[in-house]
């Protein structure tokens, strides 16, 4: 059996499939993991038993009313049949000698290449201490790695889910909480407004004549890289303002350093 082709311009499906999980915990945090990164088919092989009072509906948040109550037990032979798979290891080889483990896509890699793949997908999690076999992922399409340290590469089962799902969210996620689009730049009218401000405040300060050029030139150089909002430049330029107030009006200033009162001045 063959997985199903996609009818052209159409996005696969993806799924999760955990073979042979011994902590139910980790079943929810996968099933968590994948209500954040817009995610619903979980299929567990060989699966523990998940009490709805235990601990895998306590790690699943939300996902336990959805993801997790419709989780369905499959055969490793369902998966292979039914999708594209890609399998998840910590452990990959050094080459093409090792030709089970390699070649090998990060996360990130994997979702730039899924996008083009017209079948239904599933992504593969083994087990919590010795993950998949060589001879499961000698059946699965591709294998995926997360890079990490050389002395210590093996994460914990729900947190590598968690890693892999985040990478896909372009291929899962509509829309998410974080505003559309990037952060708009003031106005170069504002950002000068913003440097005559702080030109008029170097002044006032009695800052060294000479330093004045270099000084305006690093808020320049700074302000260039940051591209600030029209909000930070204009409260930024309000400081600036106050402060030029009170050092060009000191008699506005009470002996404890705050302002006077309107109706004193």
């Amino acid at each position: 059996m063959h997985p199903r082709p996609l009818s052209p311009g159409v996005s696969p499906d993806i799924s999760v499939a955990v073979v042979d999980a011994e902590t139910p915990g980790n079943v929810g945090t996968i099933a968590r993991a994948m209500k954040n990164f817009g995610l619903s088919e979980l299929l567990l092989v060989d699966p523990p038993e998940l009490d709805p009072e235990g601990e895998a509906y306590g790690m699943a948040g939300h996902a336990r009313e959805d993801v997790l109550p419709n989780a369905r037990e499959v055969t490793f032979d369902h998966l292979v049949g039914r999708y594209h798979t890609v399998g998840c290891t910590a452990v990959t080889g050094e080459d093409a000698r090792r030709h089970v483990r390699y070649p090998f896509r990060t996360p990130a890699d994997l979702a730039a290449s899924l996008g083009e793949v017209e079948a239904d997908t599933c992504v593969v999690f083994g087990r919590e201490r010795v993950g998949l076999t060589n001879e499961e992922l000698g059946r699965l399409d591709e294998v995926c790695a997360i890079p990490a340290s050389e002395d210590y590469p093996v994460l914990n089962l729900g947190q590598a889910a968690t890693v892999v799902l985040y990478e896909l969210r372009d291929l899962t996620v509509e829309t998410t909480q974080l505003p559309d689009g990037p952060i708009e730049r003031a106005a170069e009218a504002e950002i000068e407004g913003l440097h005559e401000e702080f030109a008029r405040y170097l002044r006032n300060a009695n800052h060294p004549a000479e330093k004045r050029p270099k000084a305006r030139r690093l808020l320049r150089r700074v302000l260039g890289r940051a591209h600030p909002t029209g909000r930070e430049v204009r409260t930024l330029r309000g400081i600036l303002r106050r402060g030029n107030g009170l050092l060009e009006h000191p008699e506005r200033l009470r002996v404890d350093g705050s302002e006077r009162e309107a109706d004193e001045r």
